[in-house]
């Protein structure tokens, strides 16, 4: 069975790991948001791709749910003395793979060979795709401006309310290498449980990767980030009631009007009424063991 999952945050890579762990070996696609990137001291940074590949190959914390398991960050704090930026947290380890992002980056690769070639080191079979290879930026706009959306999100520790997201480069930009055949071939498309507006906005925003969507001859099921209309982590919530209206499923699923045929719910937002079919299962990912449960439930969705 092909699978493409449309994948941004930490609930994306979590979901991910289920799917993975579900799945046999070649048969997982995972198209990853590249709106967060940015350059830190001079390193090109991909948060969300770093959080699915840290994840899959085991090496993540979990407990904060960002970057490596077992981090320092003396590099970064060194850099603060000598006046760097230090609001984005580089661990040590972290630091590494930015390393050797960069560096092959400058030397000619693009990020979707770069990306595959991590993918390898770190012994996963599985396709690890950037939504694309061109410069593509999450802008939030705010009450109090408008902003790169890691500013908004770390250093404003996302407390500016959200009026509307936009994508500068969105425009004009092709999918990596491999993504539209992905679609093509697939006998099912997912969306992670991410935010709508945030992680999975900006792949669709690709408007090659959304027609695809669109004009699937498969199954499309998408899994909702919120419990009980509560974001387990993050701002979606607050973001779905300001520029959505609530945070029903109903609301969930408007955000993916025309491209998804199922979402899956928490069985803590029963009774819900949306355009499409609702699943209720228990969608919480406090553990491997549930990711996989919650992955072999909408996998069943997605071949029904």
């Amino acid at each position: 069975m092909k699978v493409v999952l449309l994948s941004g945050g930490v609930g994306g890579a979590r979901f991910a790991r289920g799917l993975h762990a579900v799945l046999a070996p070649d048969e997982l696609t995972i198209v990853g948001n590249v709106g967060d990137d940015l350059e830190v001291l001079g390193l090109a940074v991909s948060p969300d791709l770093d959080s699915i590949l840290y994840t899959l190959a085991g090496r993540s914390d979990d407990e904060r749910g960002w970057g490596r398991s077992g981090e320092t960050w003396n590099a970064l704090s060194a850099a603060a003395e000598w006046g760097g930026e230090d609001w984005f947290r580089l661990g040590d380890l972290d630091l590494g793979l930015h390393l050797v992002r960069t560096q092959a980056l400058r030397a000619g690769a693009t990020l979707s060979e770069v990306t595959s070639r991590l993918v390898s080191r770190a012994g996963l079979r599985l396709r690890l795709l950037p939504a694309t290879d061109e410069p593509l930026r999450t802008l939030v706009a705010t009450p109090a401006g408008t902003f790169p959306f890691q500013e908004w999100f770390v250093a404003r520790s996302h407390a500016d309310e959200v009026d509307d997201v936009r994508f500068d480069g969105a425009v004009g930009a092709r999918p990596a290498p491999g993504v539209l055949d992905a679609l093509r071939e697939a006998d099912a498309v997912l969306i992670a449980p991410s935010n709508p507006f945030a992680s999975i906005g900006p792949i669709l925003a690709v408007r090659e990767i959304r027609e695809a969507v669109e004009e699937r001859a498969v199954r499309s099921v998408a899994v909702s980030p919120l419990i009980g209309g509560k974001a387990v982590k993050g701002p979606a919530d607050r973001m779905l009631s300001r520029m959505a209206g609530g945070t029903t499923p109903g609301h969930v699923a408007g955000c993916y009007e025309g491209l998804i045929d199922s979402l899956v719910i928490d069985e803590a937002d029963l009774p819900a009424d949306a355009a499409v079919d609702l699943v209720a299962t228990k969608t919480l990912m406090a553990d491997r063991e549930a990711a996989r449960r919650l992955a072999a439930v909408v996998l069943d969705v997605a071949c029904a």
